[in-house]
């Protein structure tokens, strides 16, 4: 049988053909065998198509393997490009030390910061930082120009000094908003660059800023919680609970700002204490500032309730009086001589609404004697008196989670007049928070509890030192009520509450000595008082009197309504239940004992000096 087919013949016409063969038995291997399938079944082609059909099959397996190892290569370097671009931008190089730490990285994210009730006061937000590169700035004028376009407190020629630098990295400005971030990228300046870094923000701004504080541009605590919890907001990744009630908060600071200006005074301080277990629930200084941008004015940075001290007048005849009835050497019948002021050296010591008369401890506490309660402190002694106050740790500063702390002031040679002076709140000066820690102690039984501003620290009761016994505490908790309700603080009444408490007057140094025009009013009281859960102070600073007030500007006037009206707003908040005061139960917790007493001549004659130059203290 012959090979060549006619219908080969045709369609190869004048092309060359394979050498043909016979088909004898089986079919013997073709050349073109191992062929790709499709070309091996093409049987007689010519072998110019073979050779074709062959290197085109080769080729494609050829571009297939270099497809592979391309798209292998690209995805290598686009997984790279991202890493640097995204995960890993930029790392400026800074000169300033604050600079470095921030052009390390990403700067770390502190732990919030939130009130007892969980609501935020402190948090990070991740913000934008502009810097550029001076080198790669073309025209610096121009460049500057459109800057200061976009970016509000930048002038053209601070800028332009800052892109004409000849450092290889400079800050622009750190913690973009949104908008402007969005707005310097639109404009499209080579040399410019962002980096991420974390901002801490105020959602509530100056009411929490003196006790929260604030933090540096290096998102390091300055001032503050911020500063003195530095070590657990940088450690723990859940939120700092502190012990303050954003509710009490804002009452305090609504209430002393009113005050504040209906009396024209210059400043003013409130705070709120758990009598149970030391936390300070509110804390409110005024003038305040904003976080987000501390003023370099001292006075409205200043602390008054921890960094202030005063001479707290009235006030510290609830110490004077708790020490002579715990001592045992006085009851509240005891009597002392009121009849005239006291003479010591040459000083005259008066009563700011004088009885001139005998009055015995309650009515010295009631009236707010400074006589009577001179010739009590006499009656202990000087060495007891120092004893007593440094019990009650009016000695040191207070320890608390602040940093802005004062050690107290008191005379260095502690003699008889300065333990007269001092018995009524003159002579010795003291912080707030020293004045409502020793209060507490006198109303919840005589233990002296340590305070703070972190949630449950204490726990739920509590632990502290015995000062005064539960008998004395006692007592004072029926004193405390009496002032409030036929003494000098009958203002501070709050229906339903059970408010007790005392007034305290103080002059103020001045140049030439104490001024009497200067005064610093305040009020310290507990609620409820037949079970005290809160111990609260209000202080105003250089109060002026007015018509409602018939010109005075006392404690009595001024500062006890303010307490009157933050104790009717904070108390249905804090969970205290108005009660019927006039239930027969409850006012035999708080009457006082009948019985008699017999004056002591004693006290009385030991005290009289000769005056040589009539110089007048008083307090009220």
């Amino acid at each position: 049988m012959k090979q060549s087919k006619g219908a080969i013949r045709d369609l190869f016409e004048g092309v060359p053909v394979a050498a043909s063969w016979e088909i004898i038995g089986p079919e013997p291997e073709r050349p073109h065998a191992r062929l790709p399938e499709k070309v091996r079944h093409k049987r007689n082609l010519p072998a110019c198509q073979m050779r074709y059909e062959t290197a085109v099959a080769h080729c494609r397996s050829r571009l297939m393997a270099g497809s592979v190892v391309f798209l292998f290569a690209f995805g290598v370097i686009g997984v790279k490009l991202v890493e640097t671009g995204l995960l890993r931008p930029e790392k400026p190089v800074a000169s300033a030390s604050a600079d470095t730490k921030a052009a390390a990285g990403v700067l770390p994210v502190r732990a919030d910061i939130v009130d007892r009730n969980g609501e935020v006061l402190a948090t990070d937000l991740s913000t934008a930082s502009l810097y550029v590169k001076p080198k790669e700035i073309r025209d610096q004028r121009e460049d500057a120009a459109n800057l200061a376009r976009v970016l509000p407190g930048l002038g053209v020629k601070e800028l332009t000094k800052k892109l004409s630098e000849k450092r290889g990295f400079v800050w622009i400005k750190r913690n973009l908003t949104p908008k402007e971030q969005y707005e310097v990228n639109a404009l499209g300046i080579p040399g410019l660059y962002f980096q991420v870094e974390q901002r801490r923000v105020y959602p509530y701004k100056e009411l929490f800023s003196h006790v929260v504080g604030y933090v540096g541009v290096d998102n390091k605590g300055l001032s503050g919680a911020e500063k003195s919890l530095e070590p657990m907001l940088e450690k723990q990744a859940s939120p700092l609970a502190l012990s303050l009630d954003m509710r009490v908060q804002h009452v305090l600071r609504d209430e002393i700002s009113r005050a504040m200006k209906e009396f024209n005074a210059i400043g003013g301080s409130g705070l709120v204490m758990d009598a149970t277990n030391g936390e300070i629930v509110g804390m409110v200084s005024l003038p305040d500032f904003d976080p987000h941008f501390p003023t370099a004015d001292a006075k409205t940075r200043f602390n008054r309730n921890s960094l202030g001290v005063y001479e707290m007048g009235s006030t510290f005849k609830a110490f004077t009086t708790a020490m002579a009835l715990d001592s045992g050497k006085a009851n509240i019948f005891s009597g002392y001589d009121a009849t005239r002021p006291l003479e010591y050296a040459n000083f005259k010591i008066h009563d700011s609404h004088p009885e001139n008369r005998w009055l015995t401890v309650a009515e010295i506490f009631k009236h707010s004697s400074n006589i009577g309660t001179a010739r009590m402190a006499l009656q202990q002694g000087t060495e007891k008196q120092k004893e007593f106050l440094r019990k009650l740790g009016l000695m040191e500063p207070v320890d608390i989670e602040l940093p802005e702390k004062a050690s107290p002031l008191y005379p260095a040679e502690w003699k008889e007049l300065s333990t007269i002076t001092i018995s009524f709140g003159h002579g010795m000066s003291v912080s707030p928070l020293h004045v409502v820690r020793g209060v507490s102690a006198m109303v919840n039984g005589g233990v002296l509890l340590p305070l703070t501003l972190v949630k449950g620290a204490n726990g739920e009761v509590g632990k502290g030192d015995r000062v005064i016994s539960e008998k004395t505490s006692d007592m004072m908790r029926r004193l405390f009520r009496l002032v409030v309700e036929d003494g000098t603080g009958s203002k501070a009444k709050a229906v339903g509450y059970v408010v007790g408490g005392k007034t305290g007057t103080a002059e103020k140094v001045g140049a030439g000595g104490y001024n009497r025009k200067a005064l610093m009013s305040s009020f310290v009281c507990a609620f409820p008082m037949h079970a005290p859960r809160y111990v609260m102070l209000v202080m105003l600073d250089e109060p002026k009197g007015n018509a409602s007030t018939y010109g005075y500007a006392t404690g009595g006037w001024t500062a006890a309504p303010t307490a009157s009206r933050v104790i009717g707003r904070i108390a249905p908040m804090l969970g205290v239940k108005p009660v019927d005061e006039n239930d027969p139960q409850l006012t035999k917790l708080l009457e006082l004992p009948a019985s008699q007493a017999v004056p002591s001549e004693k006290v009385a004659a030991k005290t009289d000096r000769p005056m040589q130059r009539g110089i007048k203290l008083v307090s009220y």
